[in-house]
């Protein structure tokens, strides 16, 4: 027995925007290239994920971002940029941990990390990052982190 998911309306009706042309259109893909994501799968897998993961460029900046700089200005924290991302990564593949344990298919899925911000920007802080596991390009399972209030 197979069963098809059928539209609201009758049958033989086109659909509202089947021959409508598309007027933007804006990929994962595009993202990616033009810096607006960033593409961290391979730590990501180390951290296990089994799925492509990339961030956002305002979780780059203000969550993993660490220069040769920022040490000379802050010499009593022991930040670079490899760990900074590590941390972030592991925390968001054990709050995504707990949800499949639980059952749920929780998308988005909130999560917390301690971020010591560069100098200059205040002082260390618990931070709530966003965890959304949804179809790339292509369909496919992609994750993508980002701030708690970015779309």
């Amino acid at each position: 027995m197979s069963a098809t998911a059928t539209a609201p309306h009758s049958p033989g009706a086109s659909h509202l925007f089947e021959n409508t042309p598309v007027v933007h259109r804006y990929t994962r893909a595009d993202g990616l290239r033009d810096g607006t994501l960033v593409d961290v799968t391979e730590t990501a897998r180390e951290a296990g994920f089994k799925v492509p993961v990339a961030i956002t460029a305002a979780v780059q900046d203000q969550c993993v971002r660490w220069t040769e700089e920022d040490t000379r200005r802050k010499p009593r924290f022991h930040q670079d940029e490899d760990g900074r991302l590590w941390d972030m990564l592991w925390m968001a593949a054990c709050r995504s941990r707990e949800i499949a344990r639980s059952g749920s298919r929780a998308s988005p899925a909130l999560f917390q990390v301690i971020v010591v911000p560069r100098p200059g920007h205040g002082r260390r802080r618990l931070r709530t990052l966003k965890l959304v596991i949804g179809p790339g390009d292509a369909g496919e399972a992609v994750a993508t982190i980002m701030l708690s209030d970015e779309d």
